[in-house]
């Protein structure tokens, strides 16, 4: 019977026709010379005529013309906003500039002030990026503030971060620049569209000129050209055109402002790579102290087990070799003990030898090593393999769940008191990445102590480039999910 923890997972194709997501219906045509083929029922010639690929692109343009409309006033209000936070942030980096020159001599303040200067710019960037985002264009990625130790390296940091300067730079003139040409555009188009659209309505309140007397030749046409009607006709035209231009001139100018946010306040693609080298070097620290780990654990399991055993097997032969003359039954009992010995150390050695990899693993596969794992435990475990029918994991990736879901297993059985305990396996979003899942109905409370068996499956995990997530509130239930890509 599948775990609570999964109940639904398997319901979600069922869910979906009942709310009315099921594919389109297509019938069978079975006099085909008895082939059986597909085709689709089209009842009404006009519903296929509606379905032809010219109207349908055309309803799309307007559909996609009426979204943008949907997001044009929020468009036309960060215009707003972004001109008057750019003429606020010009007026105020220009001011910090000029007290800061004016105080250099005064070492301590003019230094205070380039400091306030640099973080402010940096503050103005984000609010600037999050209107940005709230418009609907994509998240600008954010640069690395990074922060040394110490009040020399805090210096260094700050001052030798480009991304400080660049946003510093950034408000003392080109987005005051963009501000000012997308507010005057904006207002300019809007008031176009407004004034043009409404003007039947007000013009008639608007004071007469005396009309100048061109006499004959052409000035019937200049006459005509500025009537009251012409004049009317040419400004409400100019006014419908404007206004269906407006989404596009908006979103033009949010753009703008995206472009040269993208370029003065995102984080470089260097940045990026930097990252990746930092990560790559993170994980191949943890590889190794993994590895560490691993090799000093084995040692131990072997000094406190069977190697003792050998020992005591040892020490059993010598004396039953020495009284085999004299006290043979004292022997057979010695030898009793010591056959004993031996197959206990037996057991150890294969319990430690499942601690590599369990033949089982290597011959049937992930979910028979798991569910082999879980035959062995006092209380009920589902294996839940969601996994889909073709997926080919790497050995390695196999191996390293087999011990991820291991250990979550008997952390669960040793320590959290549960009655049933739930293993899951699926693939992630991108399907180049395995999820395994432990979930008990225990106490709940589990923390990742140093040098204990969660903070080794961490150090395991990052240096495969996973990830490794445990919830655990008082009261349970607990859920540790391990992400492996490959």
């Amino acid at each position: 019977m599948p775990h609570p923890a999964f109940v639904g997972m398997q319901d979600v194709a069922a869910a979906s026709r009942s709310r009315g997501w099921e594919s389109p219906r297509t019938d069978r045509s079975e006099d085909n010379g008895g082939i059986d083929t597909m085709s689709t029922t089209t009842a009404d010639p006009s519903r296929a005529a509606a379905m032809s690929p010219e109207p349908a692109a055309t309803a799309g343009f307007w559909h996609r013309y009426g979204t943008m409309w949907r997001s044009t006033p929020k468009e036309l209000l960060a215009i707003l906003l972004l001109g008057v936070l750019g003429t606020t942030a010009f007026a105020l980096m220009w001011a910090l500039v000029s007290a800061g020159l004016s105080l250099l001599f005064v070492l301590l303040i003019g230094g205070v002030v380039i400091v306030g200067a640099l973080y402010a710019a940096r503050g103005i960037g984000e609010v600037e990026m999050r209107i940005l985002e709230w418009t609907g264009r994509p998240r600008i990625a954010r640069p690395a503030w990074p922060r040394q130790p110490g009040f020399l390296g805090w210096l260094r940091s700050l001052f030798g971060t480009p991304h400080y300067w660049l946003a510093f730079a950034n408000y003392l003139l080109p987005q005051f620049i963009v501000s000012l040409v997308t507010v005057v555009i904006g207002s300019t188009a809007v008031g176009i569209a407004l004034g043009g659209t409404t003007w039947v309505i007000w013009s008639w309140a608007l004071p007469r000129e005396p009309r100048p007397d061109w006499g004959g030749g052409w000035g019937w046409a200049v006459d005509l050209a500025g009537s009251p009607i012409a004049i009317a006709i040419l400004r409400t035209v100019l006014g419908l055109l404007v206004l269906f231009a407006l989404p596009f001139i908006a979103r033009g100018l949010v753009w703008a402002h995206w472009g040269l946010a993208r370029v003065m306040l995102g984080a470089f693609r260097s940045d990026a790579l930097e990252q990746e080298l930092v990560g790559a070097e993170a994980s191949r620290a943890a590889a190794v102290a993994a590895e560490d780990t691993a090799l000093r654990r084995i040692e131990r399991d072997i000094h406190d087990g069977p190697q003792q055993r050998l020992i005591r097997l040892q020490m059993d032969l010598a004396s039953a070799q020495r009284r085999l003359e004299e006290s043979p039954e004292e022997s057979r009992a010695l030898l009793a003990a010591a056959a004993t010995q031996a197959g206990e150390a037996l057991d150890e050695l294969r319990a430690l030898s499942r601690g590599f990899a369990p033949p089982i693993l290597l011959d049937r596969g992930l979910v028979a090593a798991l569910e082999s794992a879980a035959a062995r435990v006092d209380i009920p475990v589902d294996v839940v393999n969601d996994l889909p029918a073709d997926t080919a994991l790497p050995p390695e990736i196999e191996r390293n769940a087999y011990f991820i879901a291991s250990e979550g297993l008997t952390n669960a059985v040793k320590h959290a008191g549960a009655s049933r305990i739930a293993i899951g396996l699926t693939l992630g979003v991108s399907g180049r990445e395995l999820v395994v899942t432990v979930r008990d109905d225990g106490a709940g409370g589990a923390q990742p102590l140093p040098r204990h068996g969660i903070a080794g499956l961490e150090e395991r995990l990052t240096g495969l480039g996973g990830s490794l997530t445990l919830a655990s509130p008082e009261g349970g239930p607990t859920l540790l999910t391990a992400r492996l890509p490959w």
